[in-house]
């Protein structure tokens, strides 16, 4: 099922005479229907040794090392998501001669939730370093009963029409906020392929982004299976923009 799973995303590009096809590891995916999960900490690669240090209480003080984590985990996820585009035959005149090489044939559109997602976001700039990006404000605006609603204050985006758009949040716990992004982004055009990078989800988060985003690609460091009644997803690792930037005065 993995294998025909990898079939129908990269359909439209099969046809390509110009398209590379890879092969894959599909043991790491996770198949709801026509939705992927994949974990990539499933193959105890490097990413499940930084997501362990994310989690630890005593390394995760130290703020260089918890933001450098995670921007590996999203270089990573740049990685394993250009695998699954489309790329080129150019010709490359070297000192020596012509060498016929694969090349991405577009750019993505690289998407973060401000400002907890900024260390991931690089990450996946630092492989699509001549990507468009697009910077979202959302947040948790809480009530005395203790209920919270997802606040957008703020787009700065391209063009996303018919375009890669690849969304990055550390922590996917009750997936309201991401939706909520999305559904923002979607103003400004319709994206022909979404992919959801994060580092930790919760099982209750993809399942609403399932949900919602029915097209979408979930690329993750690790799966948790349990949410707090306030919406944490345990054992987590606790606020991933209060380790990464220091805590705030706002609620």
């Amino acid at each position: 099922m993995g294998a025909n799973c990898i079939r129908d995303l990269l359909s439209a590009t099969l046809t390509d005479p110009n398209f590379v096809l890879r092969p894959y590891n599909t043991s790491s995916f996770v198949l709801i229907f026509d939705f992927m999960v994949i974990n990539l900490s499933k193959e105890h690669s490097l990413v499940s040794n930084w997501i362990a240090e994310i989690r630890d209480t005593e390394i995760q003080c130290d703020r260089m090392r918890f933001r450098r984590n995670l921007e590996r985990i999203g270089e990573i996820a740049a990685y394993e998501i250009s695998k699954t585009f489309s790329f080129k035959k150019v010709e490359i005149q070297t000192p020596l001669g012509i060498a016929l090489s694969n090349v991405m044939d577009e750019q993505p559109v690289l998407t973060t939730i401000l400002r907890a997602g900024l260390p991931l976001h690089q990450g996946l700039l630092n492989y699509f370093d001549k990507a468009d990006n697009a910077f979202v404000s959302a947040y948790r605006k809480h009530d005395k009963d203790g209920s919270f609603e997802i606040a957008l204050e703020y787009l700065s985006s391209p063009e996303i029409g018919n375009r890669i758009v690849i969304i990055s949040d550390p922590m996917l716990a009750t997936g309201a906020s991401l939706v909520k992004t999305f559904q923002y982004l979607r103003e400004e055009g319709e994206p022909k392929q979404i992919h959801i990078v994060t580092a930790i989800a919760c099982t209750v988060g993809i399942e609403y982004v399932r949900r919602n985003i029915p097209t979408a690609t979930i690329w993750c460091g690790d799966i948790d299976d349990e949410l707090t009644a306030k919406g944490y997803i345990v054992p987590g690792l606790g606020d991933a923009g209060d380790l990464a930037f220091g805590s705030k005065i706002q609620s």
